[in-house]
């Protein structure tokens, strides 16, 4: 039986926690080039090939993320029709111009505590000097739905 030294060990534990990125961030970038490469490909990219791939990540989904998702997508899709589906980082997201504005984030997908819907810098939420770009979700009520599809309003200007 072979051991490592302590130096080996030590290198060991360097090299992963100077790791700057988790698995799953590195997946979510593999899975953006895959996007951006399947664009490309595609050329002129239309909302039903969007709409198709963002179905496609919500499917992939479990639990109370996937009617949270699928809640979201039609809410979003039937109030909004100036957003146009898109995936971003494997994430279902809805874009103005080719540009996500606002985005589903699994907690599952990322070993996070509960869900988000965030939005990016295009997004319209500007309130003074400090706002909120992201929203916890721990359930989906009426209400809850209908306070996300009035921010996603906004956010859309």
């Amino acid at each position: 039986m072979t051991t490592k030294s302590p130096a080996a060990d030590a290198d060991d534990a360097q090299n992963a926690s100077s790791t700057p990125f988790t698995a799953e961030e590195r997946a979510a970038m593999k899975e953006r080039a895959k996007e951006v490469k399947r664009s490309r490909s595609r050329g002129a990219s239309t909302t039903a090939d969007g709409a198709a791939d963002v179905l496609e990540k919500i499917a992939e989904m479990h639990g109370d993320e996937r009617e949270f998702a699928e809640r979201l997508h039609a809410a979003i899709t039937a109030n909004i029709p100036e957003l146009a589906p898109k995936t971003w980082y494997g994430m279902p997201g809805y874009a103005k111009d080719g540009k996500v504005v606002v985005f589903f984030q699994s907690a599952e997908k990322f070993k996070t505590r509960y869900a988000t819907l965030g939005f990016n810098e295009t997004a319209r939420l500007d309130e003074g000097e400090m706002w909120p770009v992201a929203y916890a979700l721990e359930t989906l009520s009426d209400a809850v739905l209908a306070r996300a599809v009035e921010l996603v309003r906004r956010a859309a200007g």
